[in-house]
């Protein structure tokens, strides 16, 4: 039984005295009209509901275990509040008491006149029992508290208090002050949607015996390699202030303000301010956000039916309409039990089905939409055997709801020549039958098509999506073969395939006339052609070089694999992510190791591939005689395509630097450069300013960037802390991203990199009963977020293969409306 006002520790030592009572009076054996020993008082405290009122007092208690005068830091911290207090809009100040005495804590009457209680404590056991749970009777009824750097030292043996304030110091930290990077990453909460997102302030930074990240809301978090941390770091996941609903009440805490210099700071009192603005009930704040049990995972489909692919393909890509459905695709890969035709002499090689689902959310039902009979089922093996070809994107036309149209992007069996191993790759448009949700195949309109080669594989691209002036983006991959350049830029120009080379992406990605390893950007029309938009990064009519070397469909060359991209219609920036090459570590022969790359593409743009990587880091060319032998290192900021394959331009538009990129070995590897910008490529000169990526086995798989909708009622979607902040993933769940992250507008179409993050690891959950392998994300009309999980296998579909939703179960801010100490503003 759990006593109103016990703390842990408390109910321990009630426990141990009653026990040690009974078995003093059984050994003794009393008389029979002997009465026990009177167990110690509880607390009868009576705290209205909740503490405080229109007349809004805060506590400061500055109590300390500690036997002498109030340290420098206690007299500023008090200082500031008072101030805090007396500044500001009329409806925003407060009264405040300051005191050491923890006897107000026993006090009902008088602990009930605050509406928030500040602990500046210098630490160590400072409430007796009776104190410390009444401190508990009074979160109990809705109060609130603020803890203030050392106050995470306070009432060390007690359970309770260590959830009030949310994590311990660990030993060995920093112990004098340092200058750091606070990375305010909460922009919605007062105590920090103010202040820089780079926020650069001098402190005494502490470590955490346990990191509290998702059983608190982190608002802001201090980022370790800005300065010397000390034994018992939290790496690039430490939380510095954070808050949460506790107890009936409001709790936050912020390590920050271990120095009298602290409190001198506009920001940090701003920071003060907007904390105790929400514990005092003065406005609402989300403190439930981040905090990884208000969220559900749910797996929406089945297992397929045996020989049967009624519930999901090889899972592809997903897109959700505006009344909820979701619609996904499968690439074209049979399950285990059906054959693989991998010999070319046979009219049926790789001939697979690429299979649209829908599920409607109000059913809960799956219905098979269509299929697509596609080039792209040859199964696994080296990169002369498999492929990914098939059925490769979706997206629905703006006016869906009217007209049901559904564009798909991929490649049909029909157009493959076996004798020159070469396909088409097209975009149509399609109708799907609202009512019945089954896609009319015969209405198939041609808006775009170009040529692949598919003797080699990989890297076919697929993902699309619309801006807010109906412009449809598409990305194409360069489909080259790696394997022959040992995994750096795929330049080799010497293999090919009855003239067409499949290990040059030179011909391709690098080539100002070719659609593949690009994102597109074109105007669909209603009659099934398409117009292009002003701005993209060729007219298709440049007269440079003796014209006809450009195609005016291409927005973005020099990426590989860019399998999904998302365009964000507030701002109309895409977001972009693709899969790099093979190689494990770097080389000082011929340059980086693999990298895959997110990007901010905010205008038309090239972004290096297979010239450059990350920001601007160089490969070494090579051509013919002889591909064995390195040439001179690319420029990045005048890239030239001398290849033999190429027929388009041979000077190129200047490389523009990526944002995120990583490798086996770590985030944002770079390395130091000589007088040319040439990197050393020496691995033990290598740094990383991205500590929250590693790859290994790496797939990048960009996710959306979150609005929060708040003119939508429903009870499941992700709070508005998200709103903006950019998701990116990877396919595998081990060490890789899938995160969360805000970057900078100043920076981020030139490459700046991001500036905060957060994993979601814990919120789209990993492991083999998870997510395990991450195909495709988006946010639905509801708010919440639809996830495609591949399996277990590749090119094939298993039990695992699956469409899950994530939903958010945390309710809204706090205090409730009604609650608010002085009515909704």
């Amino acid at each position: 039984m759990r006593l109103r006002g016990l703390s842990t520790r408390r109910q321990t030592w009630v426990a141990t005295v009653t026990a040690g009572i009974v078995a003093a009076g059984l050994m003794s054996a009393p008389a029979a009209d002997a009465r026990p020993a009177p167990e110690p008082p509880l607390t009868t405290m009576s705290i209205k509901s909740p503490p405080g009122g229109a007349n809004v007092r805060v506590l400061i208690f500055y109590g300390s275990a500690a036997a002498g005068d109030e340290s420098p830091v206690v007299n500023a911290g008090i200082e500031a509040i008072e101030k805090i207090g007396l500044s500001g809009p009329a409806d925003q100040r407060f009264k405040t008491e300051a005191t050491n005495d923890a006897s107000v804590f026993t006090d009902e009457t008088r602990l009930g006149r605050y509406n928030s209680v500040v602990f500046l404590t210098g630490g160590g056991d400072i409430l007796d029992p009776e104190q410390e749970a009444g401190l508990e009777a009074y979160m109990e009824a809705g109060g609130g508290f603020v803890g203030v750097h050392d106050a995470a030292r306070a009432e060390p043996y007690s359970d309770w208090f260590t959830g009030l304030v949310g994590a311990r110091p660990a030993a060995g930290g920093p112990t004098t002050a340092q200058r750091a990077v606070v990375e305010a990453g909460d922009r919605r909460h007062p105590a920090t949607k103010e202040l820089p997102l780079q926020w650069k302030r001098p402190d005494k930074w502490l470590n955490w015996t346990k990191n509290p990240s998702g059983s608190v809301h982190t608002v802001a978090r201090v980022r370790e390699s800005s300065y010397q941390p000390g034994t018992g770091a939290n790496g690039w996941d430490h939380p510095v202030s954070w808050c949460r609903d506790y107890d009936g009440g409001r709790s936050f805490y912020t390590g920050m303000g271990g120095t009298v210099s602290s409190y001198d700071e506009t920001d940090f009192r701003a920071h003060l301010r907007g904390a105790l603005m929400w514990t005092t009930r003065l406005v609402q704040a989300d403190c439930k956000a981040t905090i990884t049990g208000n969220y559900k995972a749910e797996r929406l489909t089945q297992p397929n039916q045996p020989g049967q692919n009624d519930q999901i393909g090889e899972p592809h890509g997903l897109v959700t309409a505006p009344d909820g459905r979701v619609l996904y695709i499968g690439r074209g890969g049979a399950d285990s039990s059906q054959p693989v035709i991998t010999d070319w002499n046979n009219p049926e090689i790789g001939k697979g089905k690429g299979e649209i689902h829908v599920y409607d959310p109000k059913t809960k039902k799956v219905t098979l939409a269509g299929a697509l009979t596609v080039f792209g089922n040859k199964g696994g093996g080296d990169e002369l055997i498999k492929v990914e070809e098939g059925l490769l994107g979706i997206e629905l036309d703006p006016r869906f709801e009217e007209n049901g149209w559904v564009y798909l992007h991929y490649t049909p069996h029909s157009q493959l020549n076996r004798e020159t191993r070469m396909a088409e790759r097209r975009v149509s448009r399609f109708t799907l039958d609202l009512a019945t949700d089954k896609l009319d195949l015969g209405s198939e309109k041609v808006l775009l098509k170009w040529p692949v080669q598919v003797h080699s594989c990989c890297h076919s691209g697929g993902g699309m999506s619309w801006d807010s002036k109906g412009n449809l983006y598409i990305a194409t991959g360069d489909n080259n073969s790696s394997r022959f350049s040992d995994g750096y830029s795929g330049n080799n120009p010497e293999p090919n395939y009855k003239g067409v080379s499949f290990a040059d992406a030179r011909r391709t990605a690098g080539n100002t006339n070719n659609l593949n390893g690009k994102i597109l950007r074109i105007h669909p029309e209603p009659d099934g052609t398409y117009t292009l938009p002003d701005g993209n990064l060729f007219t298709g009519r440049e007269t440079d070089e003796g014209g006809g070397k450009t195609r005016g469909e291409i927005y973005v060359m020099g990426v590989r694999n860019p399998a999904r991209i998302f365009v964000d219609k507030q701002t109309d920036i895409l977001y972009a992510g693709w899969v790099g090459p093979d190689a494990g570590a770097p080389s000082t022969t011929w340059g980086p190791a693999k990298y895959d790359t997110f990007a901010v593409i905010t205008k038309a743009s090239n972004r290096g591939w297979p010239y450059c990587m990350g920001n601007k880091q160089p490969y070494r060319d090579r051509n013919l005689p002889d591909p064995t032998k390195p040439l001179g290192w690319y420029d990045c900021d005048h890239p030239k395509n001398e290849s033999p394959n190429n027929d388009g331009l041979v000077n190129l538009p200047p490389v523009t630097g990526n944002n995120i990129w990583y490798s086996p070995q770590g985030g944002a590897p770079d390395f130091p450069r000589d007088a040319n910008g040439v990197p050393s490529y020496k691995q033990e000169e290598s740094t990383y300013s991205l500590p929250w990526l590693k790859g290994g086995g790496q797939a990048a798989m960009n996710g959306p960037v979150y609005r929060f909708d708040t003119a939508s009622t429903s009870g499941t979607k992700w709070p508005a802390y998200w709103d903006g902040k950019w998701f990116v993933g990877d396919f595998y769940d081990a060490d890789q991203p899938r995160n969360a992250v805000l970057t900078d507008p100043k920076t981020h179409g030139e490459g700046g990199l991001p500036v905060h993050s957060e994993s979601l690891k814990k919120i789209v959950p990993i492991g083999n009963d998870g997510i395990k392998n991450l195909m495709d994300w988006k946010f639905g009309p509801d708010g919440a977020l639809y996830v495609l999980d591949y399996g277990r296998g590749f090119f094939t579909s298993d039990a695992r293969s699956a469409l899950w939703r994530v939903t958010y179960t945390g309710g809204g801010p706090t205090p409730a409306a009604d609650q608010l100490a002085r009515g909704a503003q």
